[in-house]
C-alpha cells in the first residue's frame, strides 16, 4: 500500500503541515500537478498552498479522497469540498469522478431541493468566501431557496383547499405550513446574504404576509428587544458608538425589504413602531425615518398609545424632551392627508363600506378619525407632563385634528389641563392659544364643572364654559323642543335605535337605509324648532316689557370685576345701542347704593357665535369670577332673570349679581 512508502513530499496549508506522496495528489488535483511542474528543483519536497478554502480541514478531506479513503458528505461539509475541490482544480479533466463531481452530485440531490438544508448550506458559504461566490455556490443556493419557497407556497395553498371544500363538517387543525419553519432559519444568515434571499424571494412572488413574518423573526433576533413594547428599551440597548453603527445598517436594511404597504396584509403596527424608535435613536437616514412614518400613518387607526410614544433621540442634552413629537405630528399629518381617491384604496374597499356616507358619522372613515383622535389625546395627556416639552410643540399636535374629528372634548382639556398644571409660566398668548383648541360646546358636563373652577384657564374661555353649560341647561328646561338647534353646534346627535355605529347586528344596507330616516326625523325636528323660534319671535315685544332695568347692588360686582374703576353711567338704550347685531350677548348690570343717593354703573361683555369674547369698552377688567345658573361656584353666583329678543333678533340674558 501507499501507507508503507515513505513520504517525498510535504505540503503546508497555514500552520499545519502534511506528509504525501506526490503521485497520489497529481492523478487528481491540477493545482497540485502545475505547481510540481513550475518547481525549478524535480526533487522538491515541500510546497505551500496558502488560501485553501476550508484551511487545514478542507486540504485533509481532498487529501483522503486523492488516498482513496472514505468520508460523509454532509450538509456541514459539502459547500467546502466543493470550494476546496475548484480551488484544487480536482475535476473532470484530471480524474474521472473526481472530488467536485462527488459534491456535485450531493448537492443537487440533497441540498438544492430542500430549503432548510440550502438556507444550511449558505449559511457556511459566509465562511468560503469569495471563492463560494467565483464557483456560482451563492447564486444557486439563493434560487434554490426562492423556487422552492414559491413551490410550497403553492401546495399549502391546494392543501387548504383540500381541507375546506366541499364543506366543514367539523374543526380542523390548519395544516402546519413548512414556511413557518424554514422562514425562522433565515435568522442565521449575516444581512448581506439575508437581503438577496428576500430580494430573490419577492421578485418569485412569496406572500407578502410571510415575508413580513421572516422580515420581524430577523429583526428579532438581530436586534434585541425589538419587538417589546418598552419605549426606553431600544434607547437602552445602544451601548457604543459601534452597536449604534450596526443597528442602523440593519433596520435600514430591513426597511428598505418591507413589502408593499396594502390594507389586506399590513405589516404589523408594533413592528413598525419598534422599527422607528430604533432608526432614530440608531440615527438612521431621513428617507428611512420618512418610510416608517408613512406606513404607520396610513394604519394609524391600528396603533395603541405605546406605538406612538417615541424615545427622542437627545444625543447628550439634559433638557430635551422625552418623546419626538415632531415625528408624532409628522404620523397624524400623513393619516389626515390620505388620498380618499387613491386608485388602491378603493380597490381595496369591500361592498360593506360602499353604502355609507364616507363622511357620515357610521363610516369606516370617521370611525377611523375618532379612533386616532382618541390616541392623540391620550398621547397628549402623557407627553404634557414632560416639563422640558416646548408649549409650540404641544399647540402644534392640539391644533392639528379639525373640528370634526371630535365628538366629545373631554380628553383634550386633561391633556391641556396638565400641561398647563407642568407649564404654570408659559406666555398668556400661548396659554390662551392652546385653550382656544377646545370646543367648549363638546365638553361633558363633568368637565364643564371642572373648567369653570379651574383657576388655569383664561377668563375667556371659563366665560364660554359658563355660556354654553347654560344653553344646554335652557334647553333641556325647554323640554328638549331646541336639541337638535343646540346639537348641531356641538356637532353631536341624539343616539338612536337605528343609527349606523347603533347594533353590530344590522347590515350595512339597512343601516344605511336608517340613516335615511334619521334624516327625514331630523328635518321635522328643524321644522319644529323654526316654530318655535317664530313664537318666540312673536312674543319678544311683551317680553323686553318686562325686562328688568334696576339690579340690586351686591359684593359679587366686586368679586367679578376685582373692585377695580367702575363705568361710566348710560341708559338702557344706550346698553342696546352698544350691542352689534348678530352677537349672543350676556347684560351684566349693578346698582350700588350710597349715603348720600344712588348711581347705576353698567358693563356689557358676552359672547359671539363663535364663542369670542365681546366688550363694549366700557370695562376691560374682567375676571372668572362667575358660576352655574343658579348656584354659587367660583368666586360669585348669579340668576338669570329673563331670556328675551331685541328688535334686532339678538338673544339678551339679563342676570342679577347678588
Amino acid at each position: 500500500p501507499i501507507s508503507d512508502v515513505s513520504s517525498d513530499l510535504t505540503i503546508e496549508v497555514g500552520a499545519s503541515n502534511f506528509a504525501l506522496h506526490k503521485f497520489p495528489l497529481v492523478s487528481r488535483s491540477g493545482r497540485i500537478r502545475k505547481l510540481l511542474q513550475e518547481a525549478k528543483d524535480s526533487k522538491i519536497s515541500r510546497i505551500n498552498i496558502p488560501a485553501v478554502p476550508g484551511g487545514p480541514e478542507g486540504f485533509e478531506l481532498a487529501a483522503k479522497f486523492c488516498y482513496g479513503v472514505n468520508f460523509e458528505i454532509t450538509q456541514s461539509n459539502v459547500a467546502m469540498l466543493c470550494c476546496t475541490a475548484r480551488f484544487l482544480e480536482m475535476t473532470e479533466d484530471f480524474a474521472e469522478k473526481n472530488l467536485e463531481a462527488r459534491a456535485e452530485a450531493y448537492l443537487k440531490e440533497m441540498v438544492l431541493p430542500n430549503i432548510s438544508i440550502s438556507i444550511s448550506v449558505l449559511h457556511r458559504c459566509e465562511t468560503l468566501l469569495p471563492i463560494s461566490e467565483e464557483i456560482n455556490l451563492v447564486n444557486r443556493l439563493i434560487n434554490a431557496i426562492a423556487n422552492n419557497a414559491c413551490k410550497e407556497q403553492l401546495t399549502s395553498g391546494l392543501l387548504k383547499l383540500d381541507h375546506n371544500y366541499p364543506a366543514k363538517t367539523m374543526p380542523l387543525m390548519e395544516p402546519e405550513t413548512p414556511s413557518d419553519w424554514w422562514g425562522k432559519s433565515l435568522a442565521m444568515l449575516h444581512l448581506d446574504f439575508f437581503q438577496r434571499v428576500l430580494t430573490a424571494v419577492k421578485s418569485k412572488g412569496l406572500k407578502q404576509d410571510m415575508i413580513s413574518k421572516i422580515l420581524i423573526n430577523y429583526a428579532h433576533n438581530s436586534l434585541q428587544g425589538l419587538v417589546v413594547r418598552d419605549p426606553h428599551l431600544v434607547k437602552g440597548s445602544l451601548l457604543d458608538l459601534e452597536s449604534q453603527k450596526k443597528q442602523r445598517v440593519i433596520v435600514e436594511a430591513i426597511v428598505s425589504l418591507l413589502p408593499t404597504q396594502s390594507r389586506k396584509c399590513p405589516v404589523p403596527m408594533v413592528f413598525l413602531s419598534s422599527l422607528l424608535k430604533t432608526a432614530i435613536a440608531s440615527s438612521a437616514t431621513t428617507s428611512c425615518r420618512s418610510d416608517l412614518e408613512r406606513r404607520i400613518g396610513i394604519q394609524l387607526d391600528q396603533a395603541i398609545l405605546e406605538d406612538i410614544l417615541i424615545p427622542a433621540n437627545s444625543h447628550g442634552n439634559n433638557h430635551c424632551s422625552m418623546y419626538d413629537t415632531d415625528s408624532v405630528l409628522r404620523i397624524f399629518s400623513i393619516f389626515l392627508n390620505l388620498d380618499e381617491d387613491d386608485d388602491d384604496d378603493n380597490n381595496l374597499r369591500d361592498e360593506s363600506e360602499m353604502v355609507y356616507d364616507f363622511d357620515s358619522p357610521g363610516s369606516p372613515k370617521q370611525s377611523s378619525i375618532l379612533k386616532v383622535s382618541k390616541l392623540l389625546d391620550n398621547f397628549l395627556a402623557e407627553v404634557a407632563l414632560d416639563p422640558n416639552l416646548l408649549p409650540s410643540k404641544f399647540i402644534a399636535l392640539a391644533e392639528l385634528l379639525p373640528d370634526h374629528a371630535r365628538t366629545v372634548s373631554d380628553g383634550l382639556y386633561r391633556a391641556v389641563d396638565i400641561f398647563l398644571k407642568v407649564h404654570p409660566n408659559i406666555k398668556d398668548s400661548e396659554r390662551s392659544r392652546l385653550c382656544k383648541t377646545i370646543d367648549c360646546q363638546k365638553l361633558s358636563q363633568e368637565a364643564c364643572s371642572h373648567a369653570a373652577q379651574d383657576e388655569r384657564l383664561p377668563v375667556q374661555m371659563a366665560v364660554q364654559v359658563l355660556y354654553f353649560e347654560q344653553i344646554r341647561l335652557r334647553n333641556a328646561m325647554n323640554g328638549g323642543h331646541n336639541q337638535f338647534f343646540f346639537g348641531a353646534l356641538n356637532g353631536q346627535f341624539p343616539q338612536r335605535s337605528g343609527s349606523g355605529a347603533g347594533s353590530g347586528a344590522i347590515s350595512p344596507r339597512d343601516n344605511y337605509a336608517s340613516v335615511r330616516r334619521e334624516n327625514r326625523e331630523l328635518k321635522l325636528e328643524v321644522a319644529r324648532m323654526r316654530m318655535r323660534m317664530t313664537d318666540l319671535e312673536k312674543d319678544h315685544v311683551s317680553m323686553k316689557q318686562e325686562l328688568p332695568c334696576l339690579v340690586r347692588s351686591s359684593a359679587a360686582f366686586n368679586f367679578l370685576f376685582d373692585g377695580h374703576s367702575k363705568a361710566a353711567a348710560g341708559t338702557q338704550s344706550d346698553l342696546y345701542s352698544k350691542v352689534m347685531p348678530g352677537k349672543y350677548v350676556m347684560w351684566l348690570t349693578w346698582r350700588r347704593k350710597r349715603v348720600a343717593g344712588h348711581w347705576r354703573d353698567r358693563v356689557i361683555y358676552g359672547l359671539d357665535k363663535r364663542g369670542e369674547v365681546v366688550c363694549d369698552g366700557t370695562h376691560n377688567n374682567y375676571s372668572a369670577g362667575v358660576g352655574i345658573v343658579g348656584s354659587a361656584i367660583g368666586r360669585g353666583c348669579f340668576d338669570v332673570k329673563e331670556l328675551v329678543l331685541d328688535d334686532e333678533g339678538m338673544w339678551l340674558v339679563v342676570m342679577v349679581f347678588g
